[in-house]
């Protein structure tokens, strides 16, 4: 069996010359003495195809390649690093929000300081396995949108005596002041359960709301009882989309001296911290999740989770910080 040798430059030449004069696969492999195998995964690299492969880009990308295979990782080569590293993913942290805090933790120490993109590299070349797959499942899923708000229960009109967003005070919209929250609901599997959400708009705290069901009068009892577990001063407005589980506003306004906005029809823009972190929630709770299997325990302890994590708007700070230093 010959000893198999990698392509060099000049028969890269002569791949890219074949190309143009409109070759088979078959037919550069035969010229060049090679397996047709080797011949296209050499064409079909990314950002490549027959139109597009140039033989010195291909050359300098398997060149440099080489080089990263050989240089041993940060994260193999200091063994602290890689355990603070891989606390961090499992706390749900994102690799950008690690490498932040280990270079304000570690401002003079090289050795204890990595960049995201160095992490989700490291991740991504892992063996495939176990390990590698259990890694993964802590990074943030990258989903631009949520479901589609026409298929949330009981969204529609008919909410009596609302107020519309424009009537919100303008310190809800600058951020200066707390006390001023954004709610949603999360749909679960076959829109039969749900979760609140509430995020505090200053410190971006979030409260996750067990629901007994989507229903209003359910919603509302619930949404009290978070609430009226805050302080006083963090009792300011509530800026909610027009779903139906929120048509008894005024009892829940009653309750807590909370006033509820209410944004424009398909605005979710006007809620976009929510929005957002509906998006954060999901990593915990995907799609599909039937929340009336899911505890009271793990909801509480996604919630700790998100408000324990640092936050570039925050300044690296994590919510839970802010909400702290706000209370003194």
């Amino acid at each position: 069996m010959l000893k198999y040798h990698r392509l060099t430059f000049s028969e890269r030449e002569e791949i890219s010359r074949k190309l143009a004069l409109g070759t088979s696969v078959r037919g550069i492999a035969r010229h060049l003495g090679r397996e047709p195998s080797t011949v296209s995964r050499e064409i079909n690299q990314p950002n490549f195809g027959r139109s597009k492969y140039r033989a010195l880009l291909a050359h300098k990308r398997t060149l440099k390649r080489r080089r990263l295979q050989g240089r041993k990782k940060s994260l193999d080569k200091y063994p602290k690093l890689r355990r603070i590293v891989l606390s961090k993913l499992k706390a749900y942290w994102s690799p950008e929000q690690i490498a932040n805090y280990l270079k304000n933790r570690y401002p003079d120490d090289m050795k204890q300081q990595i960049s995201h993109e160095t992490i989700y590299a490291y991740l991504y070349v892992l063996p495939k396995g176990g390990f590698k797959k259990e890694l993964l499942t802590y990074l943030r899923r990258q989903r631009k949108h949520r479901l589609k708000r026409t298929s949330k229960v009981g969204i529609g009109g008919g909410i009596p005596d609302l107020i519309s967003i424009d009537q919100r005070p303008k310190e809800a919209e600058d951020r200066i002041i707390p006390g001023h929250w954004e709610g949603d609901m999360i749909i679960g599997k076959h829109k039969k359960s749900a979760l609140g959400t509430l995020v505090e708009r200053t410190t971006r705290t979030t409260i996750l709301v067990p629901l007994k069901s989507h229903h209003a009068p359910d919603v509302r009892v619930a949404f009290i009882k978070e609430a009226n577990a805050l302080p006083k001063h963090f009792k300011k407005s509530l800026t909610y989309d027009r779903g139906r589980e929120m048509v008894e506003h005024k009892l829940f306004t009653k309750a807590t001296k909370i006033q509820v906005y209410f944004c424009d029809p398909q605005s979710p823009w006007q809620r976009g911290t929510n929005e957002n972190t509906n998006g954060l929630i999901r990593q915990f709770f995907p799609k599909k999740t039937d929340f009336n299997k899911v505890t009271r325990a793990q909801i509480k302890k996604a919630q700790r989770l998100l408000n324990g994590r640092p936050r570039k708007v925050l300044g690296w700070k994590t919510p839970q910080e802010v909400f702290n230093q706000l209370l003194r």
